[in-house]
């Protein structure tokens, strides 16, 4: 008795798969020819109104043998190609049921090998695309549209942009498939980020494109080489700015042109974790020399030079001071001068080592709080690395 395959769009199942009696689907999928068909993208036609599909033979059959393998039998089986047009070959197509459930395994297959699919978008409701799989039609939420699109035509509304889409092909996954409760959905956003998360590494600078701004942070699309905007990662109101930001919206809005550093790839939760700050100086870095001008030039509202006497520490210095001088190896803490900045840096009181190693026996720390910049001159023995750890060990003891 000849045994034939047929061809469901790109994707060649055994002709008994016809059979509501047949088992799963899962049971053909390791086999290697079969499996490598079965990632392909659809060759649906649109449906005419007599017929929703057909079954055309492209191919000879040959004789089963019960000693054959299933190898052996799907490189000699007969091809059948589905079609969307009125039989004239005298086969009869599976009844509806059985090839439902053919799908409807063909659907949970696609979901658990994360095989990408080729979809015909078929329309469009209020809340995202209506996508053909063989004989069911899926959803495919606006949520889950590669930001492309918007991209591509930022003036266009989404369902504008989803009236457009109509008839064309979406690369997709399946990232939900319950036959029981009728749930078909789709992803486009999972097929590119498998497609465009290999092309990208922590450390590399992208342009992008300001999606949607939240509290937490802003969402930004990255611009790939061929000049469309296909992945989507956080840049977390903490990686905005070096400022002091009480609202991304006053910083970041919609539409904005940025340029944007990778920093974390989760491949796992298909996540991008951005900094936009990270590509600028760190202003907590700079030294007084780039705060308090030194040609003269600055207000004396927002410069003072005096010795330590006459400047007043900032809160919580005194206790750190005083537990300096207990270290061995330093001599002397003293405040030298103390500027404003333009910007509040940070509210809290922060200390920085300074790059420079010391010098006759002196070392510079910065502290700052809000505006404010004390520079901080220590009389010390130690090299750079004992003084870290002097610090260390004294702001452990502060509380």
């Amino acid at each position: 008795m000849p045994v034939s395959t047929a061809t469901l769009g790109s994707v060649s199942f055994l002709s008994q798969l016809f059979n509501p009696d047949v088992s799963s689907l899962s049971c053909f999928l390791h086999h290697t020819k079969l499996s490598t068909l079965y990632s392909k993208p659809s060759l649906l036609k649109k449906a005419s109104s007599s017929s929703l599909y057909n079954l055309k033979v492209s191919a000879s059959s040959a004789s089963a043998n019960p000693k054959t393998d299933n190898s052996q039998q799907a490189e000699a089986a007969v091809t059948a190609i589905l079609d969307n047009s009125v039989s004239t070959d005298g086969l009869k197509p599976a009844p509806a049921p059985a090839r439902r459930s053919a799908d409807w395994k063909a659907a949970r297959a696609y979901l658990h090998s994360g095989f990408i699919y080729g979809g015909r978008v078929e329309g469009f409701n209020g809340g995202g695309l209506l996508v053909r799989f063989y004989s069911l039609v899926g959803f495919l939420p606006f949520p889950q549209l590669s930001p492309s699109h918007s991209c591509k035509e930022p003036n266009k509304t989404i369902h504008q942009i989803a009236k457009g889409l109509v008839g064309s092909i979406l690369s997709v996954k399946v990232i939900q498939a319950e036959e029981e409760s009728r749930k078909l959905i789709f992803s486009e956003k999972e097929a590119v980020w498998t497609k465009f998360s290999t092309q990208i590494n922590v450390g590399d600078v992208l342009e992008g494109k300001v999606g949607s701004v939240e509290d937490y942070g802003a969402f930004v699309h990255l611009r790939f080489r061929d000049g469309l905007y296909h992945l989507t990662g956080l840049v977390h109101v903490s990686e905005v700015s070096w400022d002091l930001v009480q609202d991304v919206r006053d910083i970041l809005t919609e539409g904005d042109d940025v340029r944007v550093k990778v920093v974390n790839i989760d491949r796992g939760k298909s996540r991008l974790t951005l900094s936009i700050k990270q590509l600028e100086e760190d202003p907590l870095l700079e030294t007084l020399d780039k705060v308090i001008p030194q040609d003269g030039s600055a207000d004396s509202d927002s410069l003072t030079t005096s010795n330590s006497s006459t400047i007043e520490p900032l809160p919580g210095l005194d206790a750190i001071f005083k537990e300096l001088l207990q270290e061995d190896g330093i001599n002397d803490v003293r405040i030298s001068r103390q500027g404003f900045e333009k910007r509040v840096v940070s509210q809290d009181l922060q200390l920085w080592l300074s790059n420079a190693p010391p010098s006759d026996n002196m070392f510079t720390l910065l502290a700052r709080a809000g505006r404010q910049v004390q520079e901080i001159q220590l009389a010390t023995s130690l090299d750079q690395e004992g003084i870290k750890k002097a610090l260390q060990r004294v702001l452990e003891r502060v509380p």
